[in-house]
Parts: C-alpha cells; sequence; structure tokens
C-alpha cells in the first residue's frame, strides 16, 4: 500500500508544480520561416548571403491598393506615396518604404513596406498599423500581402493554441471514455494521467528550450500535445483493460495489479519505443521544423509511458473496484465474455484465407491511388484553411501585377560580372523584370557588399505556382553558367523548390530508418522474425492506403490541391509507429494465449480478449489527432485526416481482420525462426482465460 500511495503523492506533486507548463511553450516557441528552410539548399545559402545586403534582417509588408472608380488617379498615386512614407513610422518599421507603383493596367498601386524580423507576435500590430494607415487612401481598396502579412496570420492561427486544443482534445477524449466505458472514474483517471504526463513533458522541453536545447514552434508545440494525450490513453487503457480482467479472475485488487502491470509493462514499453525511435529519427532530416519534433516528441512519449506505468497502477490499486463506478466488475473467478469480438474471431478462425485476402484487395485497392497525391506545396492561397487577410491581398496582388511580384527571386553574384547575370537572368523565359538591389532606397547605385551583389528577378507566375518553379530553375541554369559570377539563386519560389527537393531526400533516408528501428523492436519483443516482417508490412500497406484515400479526398472532399512536402513523412511517422501500436498490443496477447493453447487457438483468444481495447484505443487517438483540425491551418489539417483515418484503417482493418487471419492461416510458422510449443507457459492451466 505504501508503494501506490508514494507514486500517487509524486504524480499530484508533479502535476502541481509543472501543470502551468502546457501553457507556457508560447514563451520559448518561435514561427521563424528559416526553420522550414532546408539546411543545406542554395536558397538557404542565399537568404545568409541576403543578410549582408540590410543593416538589419527585415520583412517585406505587400501593400495593394485596387481602385474602385476603375483606375487610379493623380490624386490616389500621390495619397498612396503619403500613405508608405507615413508607414515608415509604423511600430516595427525599418523605416524603409518603395513609392506606389502603378499596375500595367492601371487599376491598382502597390509599394512594399519594410519591417523588422525579430517582432514575432507583435508582428501583427505592426500590420494592423500599416493598414490603418493604407485605408486612408480614397476610393480603393486595401491590402497588405507578404511574408510579414503571411507571418501575422500565422501568429493569429496559433494564438491561444495550447488553451484551444489541450480543451478540445480532451473534452473528445473525456466524451468517448464516457461513452464507452460507462464509467466516471476511469475517464477521469485517464485524462488525469495524460495531463500529468503533457505537463512534465513540457517542463523538460520548456527547459530545453529555454537553453536552445531543442526548438520549439506553433506546430510542434500542436502536436506534442496530442502525441502525449494519445499515447498517454492508448497505453492507460490497455492497463487498465487488463487489471479489470485479472480483478474479475483473482478478485484481490494487488494480485491483479500484479499480474496486469507484468503483462502490460513489455508491450507499453515497446510500444512507446517505437514511436520515440520513429521520432527521433526525424534527427535525420535537412528541415529545422522536421528535426525539432524528433526530440520533443520523443520526451512527450516517454512521460506518457511513466504515468502510464506508474501513475494509473497506483490510482487503480488505491482504488480497486470503485475506479470502475457505477460498473462493478465481478471477481467471482470467472473468465470475461467478449460477445462482438468472440464473433469477430469466430469469423477469422472459420475463414481465415478469405478474410486476408478480402482485406488485402480492399487495401490494394485504396492503395493505388498514392501515387496520385501531390506533395508539392501548398500554394499562398491555401495555407489556411479559413479566409485569411494575407491571402486575400495576394489574390488581389496576382490579379493586376505580374504573378511573382512582392516575392522575386533572389540572385547573388559577384559583382564583376553584374551585367553579365543580369543579361543572362533577362532572357530566362518567365522573368518578367531584373532589378539591382539598391540597399532599400527608390533609386541608386546597386548594392555591393563583399564583392557581390544582389539582383531582384520578378517572375510573370505567382511565386507558389509550378510554372514559377519551372521559371526558377531555368534561371539558376542560364546563371550559374556565367563563367567567374558563382551565382545563387533563391528567394520564396526557390525555397520552395529546395524544401521540395529535400523532402523528398529525407523521405528515402528516413522511412526506411524507421522501419528497421520498429522491425528491431517487434524481433525483440516478439521472438521471432517472420511475425515483425509481417506486421510492419501490413502497418506499411495500411499507411499507402490511407495516402491513396486522401489523394481522392483532398482535392475533392476538402479542396486542397496539394499537401505540404512533409505531409507524407509526418503521416509515416505517425502512422506506422502508432499503427504498430495496435499490433504490439494484439500479438503480445496473442504470444501469451498461444503459449497456453497454441497459435490458431492464441490469435482467436488474444483478438477476443483485446479487441474492444484496442478499438476504443483506435479511436481516442484518431479524435484526438482530429482535434488538430481547430487549428485554420492547411497542413495540419491533413495531417489531422491522414492520422485519425489511418488509425481507425489499423484499428477496424489490420489489427481486427487482416493480422489475425495471416497469423491463423500461418499457425505455428508465424513465430519462425522459433517454436513455440502450447503449454510451455507458467500456471497455463490453472487460471481460466477468454473464451472464444
Amino acid at each position: 500500500m505504501l508503494l501506490p500511495l508514494a507514486l500517487l503523492v509524486v504524480w499530484l506533486g508533479l502535476g502541481g508544480a509543472f501543470g502551468s507548463y502546457a501553457g507556457k511553450l508560447a514563451e520559448v516557441s518561435t514561427n521563424d520561416s528559416a526553420a522550414f528552410l532546408p539546411q543545406s539548399a542554395e536558397s538557404t545559402e542565399v537568404a545568409r548571403l541576403d543578410k549582408a545586403f540590410r543593416s538589419d534582417s527585415t520583412l517585406p509588408v505587400i501593400v495593394v491598393w485596387v481602385s474602385r472608380t476603375g483606375s487610379v488617379g493623380p490624386a490616389q498615386r500621390d495619397a498612396a506615396d503619403r500613405a508608405l512614407r507615413a508607414a515608415t513610422a509604423a511600430p516595427g518599421a525599418t523605416g524603409q518604404a518603395s513609392p506606389a507603383i502603378p499596375s500595367a493596367d492601371g487599376k491598382a498601386l502597390q509599394g512594399v513596406v519594410q519591417l523588422r524580423s525579430d517582432l514575432g507576435k507583435d508582428t501583427a500590430d505592426s500590420i494592423t498599423a500599416i493598414r490603418r494607415i493604407a485605408e486612408q487612401v480614397p476610393q480603393t481598396t486595401v491590402g497588405l500581402a507578404g511574408p510579414a502579412a503571411i507571418l501575422a496570420d500565422l501568429s493569429g492561427a496559433f494564438a491561444g493554441i495550447d488553451g484551444l486544443l489541450l480543451g478540445v482534445a480532451l473534452g473528445v477524449v473525456l466524451v468517448i471514455l464516457l461513452a464507452v466505458y460507462r464509467s466516471v472514474l476511469l475517464p477521469l483517471l485517464v485524462i488525469l494521467g495524460a495531463v500529468f504526463a503533457l505537463g512534465v513533458a513540457c517542463a523538460i522541453v520548456y527547459v530545453l528550450a529555454a537553453h536552445h536545447v531543442v526548438r520549439v514552434d506553433g506546430q510542434v508545440q500542436g502536436l506534442l500535445s496530442i502525441l502525449v494525450i494519445g499515447a498517454a490513453t492508448d497505453y492507460a487503457l490497455l492497463l487498465s483493460a487488463r487489471f479489470r480482467e485479472e480483478l474479475q479472475i483473482h478478485g484481490d485488487r494487488f494480485t491483479a495489479m500484479r499480474i496486469a502491470w507484468r503483462q502490460s509493462v513489455e508491450p507499453i514499453a515497446a510500444s512507446g519505443l517505437t514511436v520515440a525511435l520513429g521520432l527521433l529519427v526525424l534527427l535525420l532530416s535537412d528541415l529545422t521544423n522536421n528535426r525539432a519534433l524528433g526530440p520533443v516528441g520523443a520526451i512527450g512519449i516517454v512521460c506518457a509511458v511513466l504515468s502510464a506505468l506508474t501513475f494509473l497502477p497506483a490510482a487503480l490499486v488505491l482504488l480497486g473496484r470503485a475506479a470502475y463506478w457505477p460498473a462493478r466488475p465481478a471477481t467471482d473467478g470467472s473468465a470475461p465474455v467478449h460477445g462482438l469480438w468472440r464473433r469477430v474471431a469466430a469469423l477469422v478462425g472459420r475463414r481465415p484465407r478469405a478474410t486476408w485476402a478480402a482485406s488485402l484487395v480492399v487495401l490494394a485497392a485504396c492503395a493505388a491511388f498514392a501515387p496520385t497525391l501531390d506533395s508539392g506545396g501548398v500554394p499562398q492561397t491555401e495555407l489556411f484553411v479559413k479566409a485569411q487577410p494575407s491571402v486575400a491581398a495576394q489574390r488581389l496582388l496576382s490579379a493586376h501585377f505580374p504573378g511573382g511580384s512582392g516575392n522575386p527571386a533572389v540572385v547573388i553574384a559577384s559583382a564583376a560580372q553584374a551585367d553579365a547575370v543580369t543579361a543572362a537572368a533577362r532572357t530566362v523565359p518567365g522573368v518578367a523584370a531584373v532589378r539591382p538591389f539598391t540597399g532599400g532606397a527608390p533609386t541608386g547605385p546597386a548594392a555591393v557588399v563583399d564583392g557581390r551583389i544582389r539582383l531582384d528577378a520578378t517572375l510573370a507566375d505567382p511565386a507558389d505556382s509550378d510554372a514559377a518553379v519551372d521559371t526558377v530553375r531555368r534561371l539558376r541554369t542560364a546563371v550559374h553558367a556565367v563563367p567567374g559570377a558563382d551565382a545563387l539563386v533563391g528567394g520564396y519560389t526557390a525555397q520552395q523548390y529546395d524544401t521540395r527537393t529535400t523532402a523528398e531526400h529525407d523521405r528515402t533516408v528516413i522511412i526506411p530508418v524507421v522501419l528497421l528501428c520498429i522491425l528491431v523492436v517487434l524481433v525483440l519483443l516478439l521472438r521471432s522474425l517472420l511475425a515483425p516482417v509481417l506486421l510492419a508490412a501490413t502497418v506499411a500497406l495500411s499507411y499507402l492506403a490511407t495516402l491513396g484515400v486522401s489523394a481522392v479526398v483532398f482535392p475533392h472532399v476538402f479542396g486542397f490541391s496539394a499537401t505540404d512536402p512533409s505531409v507524407p513523412l509526418y503521416g509515416y511517422v505517425f502512422l506506422v509507429a502508432l499503427g504498430v501500436d495496435y499490433n504490439i498490443f494484439l500479438m503480445t496477447r496473442v504470444r501469451e494465449e498461444a503459449l497456453r493453447h497454441g497459435t490458431r487457438e492464441g490469435v482467436l483468444r488474444g483478438l477476443t480478449a483485446t479487441g474492444g481495447v484496442i478499438t476504443s484505443a483506435g479511436v481516442v487517438l484518431a479524435a484526438t489527432f482530429a482535434a488538430l483540425g481547430v487549428i485554420p491551418l492547411a497542413f495540419l489539417a491533413q495531417i489531422a485526416f491522414i492520422v485519425a483515418f489511418g488509425v481507425l484503417l489499423d484499428t477496424l482493418l489490420v489489427r481486427s481482420l487482416l493480422v489475425p487471419a495471416l497469423v491463423h492461416d500461418l499457425g505455428d510458422r508465424v513465430w519462425w525462426p522459433v517454436r513455440l510449443r502450447a503449454g510451455a507457459a507458467a500456471g497455463a492451466d490453472d487460471r481460466p482465460s477468454v473464451r472464444v
């Protein structure tokens, strides 16, 4: 009794001391766009060199005015010039602004105001101040576009992420658990354990981020909350279900917990290890935001495992049957009866080959659409799920100016070859104009820094379009060919292209490493070679099927023309690692039952015993990830759908039908090269088991 009390006191103390840190991560988080750039790419080198051309690092705000009278008049142009000069005194402005430039159709004006890049969340206040000034131009519709305006909208999207996302996720989990278990105390215990784990994880991450050991942004912050809540709930449900089963068989709560903990610790620890290793493999990525999620997510998973294996057992053993109130588990020594899952197991047992063949057909049919998923990058107009001012302004800008206005391709080259590089750039199809950078002044000589110049090449097509990417590739070829120029091409479009290329490279490196890590854990857990390969293959097929469904659903249901380049990689890491969890829960129980009754009987008994709890865990995890949809960003909405749908597919089809049917059909061969002997388990005949 002393150990459970001590553990409970420790966790209550940790919860009280660190619970508030879930809301403090925003203090050490940053949404710096540079974090999304590949570290070794040409565009990243250009961004580094470009800093030398400015006394301060800046973010441009593109102000666009569209005349409501049909064409821009002299008075409107003068008012726009005055507004741009006034905007240089706005909070956060650097004092630099361009004059108002009319569009070729004469219906619009644009100008650029430079903001300091270190404003962070205050960027939104600067944008608001500039908007008020710009609205003084009469008879015009005003929009603010460009990197600073997008950053302001991003900050707004992530504002209050800690409280909103946590509240929605916990609320969804509570409702599902109340509906499934018809218990009041157990859902509260599960949620309390998840909250304690999240608080401790956030406290550790906060300290590490404050000392610049790890990096946190809004995206990482949101995914950490979802990972911890989902994982902690899954592990808690597995343990509590086994405790209830053993409590019914043995009656004594201490004996029941001792057996339940001993039988649950291995699958829970193995599950946590697979997810943590899968996340840590992201450290191999060349994208900073991908690498940031690796250690942060792994810390969260470790805390979830510790909570499930210490806090919850202590609470359950102290409460006993009262933990399931108002339900009262029987303690008559009989085996639990699982009606629905007994029927599912009977179906698998009668027709295993037809079951796994039909399951494979369904998965293969869905996976056939996976190659059609466009992961070339989300256009700026689709960054947000809900309408945002910066997106509307970008549409205004693109309607009246060259598509790449405000987002030029940036060329850094040797000043001695400036004329040759300029001439080469102007011959490239898709380049609308090439101008030297003058240091922020409207006119004047080209700025020269360390023997280099900067050229701004305005693209004819929108900067986020495939046509603009093709232009940048041609531009790189042209300027690279100028002898002695040492020319490099960067800017927004080049960054998108380099990010896409890097993401493709990351997938070829990270995906096999994640799979290898999972296989090693499964081999150690199941003491087999064939079973781990079988499990990993089924989960990988489930992932491809999920991508296939996403390729159909995203454009035709949600209106996404493409996905972020990192979405398939994140989906793989989450789905394969988390999907294997349910197979781990199933197959460890199958192995336990197979030691008593043989493999074919064991898989049916294991499916019957774990069906309800694993399905509940899958529904909870899917709903938890679906809570990411409250953040109005396309990237997180896409991740939410892929993981939620994929988890349900793993839970309801792969783990319920495909894997059990395959194992049943293979029989004892599934444990190759080990020969599993039925009746080898200690105490095989002295305890009742689930009935099939």
